[in-house]
């Protein structure tokens, strides 16, 4: 019985140790440089108005000049906006130089690279070469052509790079490009990670479940699968069936309404705990979908993994003659 006492004590100190070193916080970090991607919308613009408040010097990248115009009219004289499509290699480099003369001997304390899209979700055979290439462009290349163009500034700062992720990352819970990308975040977050370490930069990823942002609009993501679905040849349509389509649609509404987290704060909170903590995580978790199904799930044979995702599917009508 001691044994057991002395086993929950030390298990219930070493749980109050690690909160407690959790919670510490790198001092004098107001007025220190940051730049994020996409902050048109979701998590990047809500995280730009977050460290501008907080007293950071925020370089804010918008896909569009609406999107920066709305962002620098709620936020301070300090918040800079820039137009930056990640997937143009001139453009990232021209963003990059224009950052070095403004943080000058300073260097970049904080990389959060945000910039995502999800690309359409459908079966594989419904979809071409482009339609995998758009979000491995943006979510995979552009994030690593970003973060190579800013790592002289941030291991001048030791400062600290974020690169938001997805639990897709670590489970291909959807067809298409995005998990795909999503994997190859992952594996060149790990590599990044322990590049950096001996230069005193540290690398957190972010692998946020289903939250509720313009990324996945279930509206927007069932047109593009419709577009698609009304492109396909008669031969395709007739394995998968007429009333596919609708079939499938109902079990992803179905399913996105038990996993949506619609408190993106969350997330930002953690981008927050990467930058400022004094020993920040090397990945965060967030999402009650992500903590309890998907991570979970990620660790489980592969059989398992198939039969749960496979649920949630429409069977095609091929299936059913098989």
């Amino acid at each position: 019985m001691l044994f057991y006492i002395v086993l929950f004590l030390g298990i219930i100190s070493l749980w109050w140790h690690w909160r407690a070193r959790d919670r510490m916080k790198v001092t004098n970090l107001t007025g220190k440089y940051i730049f994020i991607t996409g902050c048109d919308t979701g998590f990047g613009n809500m995280a730009a108005k977050n460290f501008d408040k907080k007293g950071f010097r925020v370089f804010a990248s918008c896909l569009t000049e609406t999107g920066a115009k709305e962002l620098k009219a709620e936020t301070s004289n300090q918040l800079q906006t820039v137009l930056l499509d990640v997937r143009d290699s001139e453009s990232v480099k021209k963003v990059a130089a224009w950052i070095k003369a403004e943080v000058q001997s300073e260097g970049l304390w904080g990389l959060i690279n945000n910039a995502g899209i999800m690309g359409p979700s459908a079966p594989t055979d419904w979809l071409d070469i482009e339609h995998f290439r758009e979000p491995i462009e943006v979510n995979l290349i552009g994030l690593i052509n970003v973060t190579i163009n800013m790592l002289p500034l941030i291991k001048q700062a030791k400062g600290r790079i974020v690169n938001v992720s997805s639990v897709g990352g670590r489970l291909a819970f959807s067809s298409g490009g995005y998990c795909p990308s999503k994997f190859g975040v992952e594996g060149f977050n790990d590599s990044l990670r322990r590049d950096m370490k001996v230069f005193g930069v540290n690398v957190s990823c972010i692998q946020p479940g289903l939250f509720k942002t313009p990324l996945s609009s279930p509206v927007k993501i069932l047109k593009e699968k419709e577009i698609i679905w009304n492109q396909l040849p008669p031969s395709t349509k007739k394995q998968y069936g007429e009333e596919y389509f609708q079939k499938d649609a109902a079990k992803k509404e179905k399913l996105t309404k038990i996993c949506l987290n619609e408190d993106i704060s969350l997330v930002v909170e953690c981008m927050e705990h990467a930058l400022t903590s004094l020993y920040p995580r090397t990945h965060y978790i967030i999402g009650q979908d992500a903590k309890w199904f998907w991570t979970p799930l990620s660790k489980m044979p592969a059989a398992v993994q198939d039969f749960l995702l496979l649920r949630n599917r429409a069977k095609p009508a091929a299936s059913h003659a098989n």
